[in-house]
């Protein structure tokens, strides 16, 4: 019996093991005195350095500010299994005012932001900065919680174990909030080349 409970567990152990080993981020560095990348109905750009990939994201909400948010973003190298970028670029620009669903083509892992706020929507328009490592494909990809929980709060996103990766997001848009909210696009990827492209 002994030897049959270990054969089942066993498995389960390792996977558990495997995807919340005990490697975790944090904390993390916001930049210089965790200033925002942005002020309030401003665009901004933001890229992490060569070779670094966003890991978390924070922001805050003001309704007086034009229903706008302070943006703050952290880096980090990945991994080495994964080597230097081969190649990075702008993804298309996601209008203001709409949902949007989006992951970097190619197999790009999202490497910075881009944004510039529009007054007339009280929104803000995105594009993600992607970076593909070699030719290393994505697996187990799940979507996150919705940054912030609700409408207006305070947001504070973070991967907290390592190997996983931001490649996009999903957004909605509340028209009476004039906020949004965020699922991030997280999977790993493999430590091989593989043939396959997303598009």
């Amino acid at each position: 019996m002994d030897l049959v409970l270990l054969c089942v567990f066993l498995p389960l152990l390792t996977v558990a093991w495997g995807q919340y080993g005990d490697y975790q981020y944090g904390p993390y560095n916001y930049g210089d005195n965790d200033e925002w990348v942005n002020v309030y109905r401003q665009g901004f750009n933001f890229q992490c350095p060569h070779g670094q990939v966003v890991v978390a994201v924070r922001s805050v909400f003001s309704k007086k500010e034009g229903s706008d948010r302070l943006w703050n973003y952290a880096c980090m190298p990945a991994a080495q299994s994964l080597g230097e970028p081969t190649e990075c670029w702008w993804e298309e620009i996601n209008r203001a005012g709409t949902e949007w669903y989006q992951t970097c083509s190619n197999n790009g892992l999202v490497a910075g932001f881009q944004s510039q706020y529009f007054p007339s929507v009280l929104d803000r328009e995105w594009q993600f900065y992607c970076c593909r490592y070699s030719r290393r494909c994505p697996y187990s990809c799940w979507l996150t919680t919705e940054y912030p929980g609700h409408y207006g709060e305070d947001m504070d996103m973070m991967m907290y174990t390592y190997d996983y990766y931001i490649r996009g997001a999903t957004t909605t848009f509340s028209a009476v909030d004039r906020d949004r909210q965020w699922k991030f696009i997280v999977c790993r990827m493999t430590e091989y080349d593989c043939p396959f492209e997303n598009v």
